[in-house]
């Protein structure tokens, strides 16, 4: 996938010397695998809310960070952060109260058919355990994802990961189908595509005497454009892989804790309950917390023979990050927010788009939508690019994604109010007007 809003180190000479040196020294002590975002690289130095602020003092509105979902700094987090630092940060081999209150909450959020959860450090930590237990559970290796799925960084996850480039070796377990299409493919007929699509994986693999031990996706279909409608559409697929002896991983790390509005799990959107469901990014507004919740028969014959242990994952501190981000949720109403102002955001974003023969589509739901360029029905990356650049020089952070990377990619902190949205929509309006 090309980053149509990545920095080409070529044009390093037009920076001002300050940031030039500091990605000149970086790029010597980081090497060539790190990417900067934006064809003149952001020197950040504080956030605040929704706001992030460079080197200059110059303020822009954060419409693209998931991580910190309650806001950067948010003062409740950090005081939750700093007290428990300062009392006890030790794993979860000693008895403390800490993980068992969060686990206990955090399960209290979902179906009580999801009764155990298994705490990690990052989201492809939470993946990589749910492989190992998917497999573990049905005695059996094949994993079905979508087209541009991203699912992490170790090398089992990056191996059902495709957006990481076909340079990461995929090998004969795993299968990759068609991520829903919003432009192809007509709403009613989703369900039936995907179910359909997952058959043929199912068979593919079986064709090389593999059966098949998991089907997973980001729920929201991040990575692959956004898609999350119409809610309801995953039912037959994960209906299929169960029939077919396997299990249904619902990778919550995009849509989870809120973002979507309608519901606090994008799985919940869909009228299911997943056997497992990964967590990581937003858990802790970016302390590293992430987790897996899963039904209890899948665990325990794992459980009794493979000692799991995580030295962070779980640790006191991550815990009460963990518990802060949910109070905030709860006490902001962060939820209805996500809600109320992302149907301002993509009310605005349709009308700006009307009589465009240059946008074939604004989709989403809650805080988190998507704006997909074309040009004669085809990808239009240049346009998408340019958009996400023109936002950045004018104070506002977006990104790209999708396979033709013409997707705008718009995912702002929960905190995001009407004002902000209204300045977003603003700008949004200026870029686009520009080309």
């Amino acid at each position: 996938m090309t980053m149509v809003n990545a920095f080409d180190p070529k044009r390093i000479s037009s920076l001002e010397a300050e940031d030039a040196a500091l990605i000149e020294h970086r790029n010597k002590v980081l090497g060539p695998a790190y990417r900067l975002f934006y064809e003149e690289p952001l020197h950040l130095v504080r956030g605040e809310g929704v706001w992030l602020y460079d080197n200059k003092g110059k303020a822009y509105l954060d419409a693209y960070n998931n991580v910190a979902s309650v806001g950067h700094c948010h003062p409740k987090v950090i005081e939750a952060i700093t007290r428990q630092l300062g009392t006890l940060n030790t794993h979860t081999r000693y008895l403390h109260e800490g993980v068992v209150a969060y686990a206990d909450r955090l399960l209290k959020t979902m179906p009580p058919a999801l009764g155990h959860t298994m705490f990690t450090c990052t989201g492809s930590e939470a993946n990589d355990l749910a492989l190992r237990i998917a497999r573990s559970f049905t005695g059996r290796q094949g994993v079905i994802v979508t087209s541009l799925a991203y699912h992490g960084v170790t090398e089992a996850v990056s191996e059902i990961s495709p957006s990481l480039g076909d340079f990461v070796p995929r090998g004969s377990r795993v299968r990759v189908i068609p991520a829903p299409n919003a432009l192809t493919v007509a709403p009613a007929e989703q369900g039936a595509k995907l179910a359909a699509d997952l058959a043929a994986a199912i068979a593919s693999l079986r064709a090389d005497h593999i059966e098949p031990a998991a089907f997973i996706v980001d729920t929201i279909f991040s990575s692959d454009g956004l898609y999350p409608d119409p809610a309801g559409f995953l039912k037959p697929a994960v209906d299929l892989i169960r029939a077919e002896g396997g299990v249904f991983i619902a990778d919550e790390v995009q849509p989870g804790f809120a973002r979507t509005g309608d519901a606090f799990w994008g799985f919940q959107r869909h009228g299911l309950v997943p056997d497992m469901v990964s967590m990581g990014k937003p858990m802790g507004n970016g302390f590293p917390v992430a987790g897996l919740a899963l039904r209890p028969e899948l665990v325990d014959e794992f459980g009794a023979k493979a000692r799991y242990f995580n030295t962070f994952g779980g640790n006191a501190v991550a815990c009460a990050a963990g518990m802060a981000v949910l109070d905030v949720i709860e006490e902001e109403g962060l939820q209805e927010n996500a809600r109320i102002t992302g149907a301002i955001l993509k009310q605005g974003l349709k009308e700006i788009a009307a009589g465009r023969d240059d946008i074939a589509d604004v989709r989403g739901t809650g805080l988190f939508l998507a704006v997909e360029c074309v040009e004669g029905g085809a990808p239009n990356a240049r346009l998408a690019g340019r958009v996400v650049n023109h936002l950045r020089r004018n104070g506002v952070l977006i990104s790209a994604t999708g396979p033709g990377a013409n997707i705008l990619k718009i995912r702002p902190p929960l905190v995001l109010r009407r004002t902000e949205a209204e300045r977003f929509l603003e700008a949004a309006q200026e870029a686009l007007a520009s080309y």
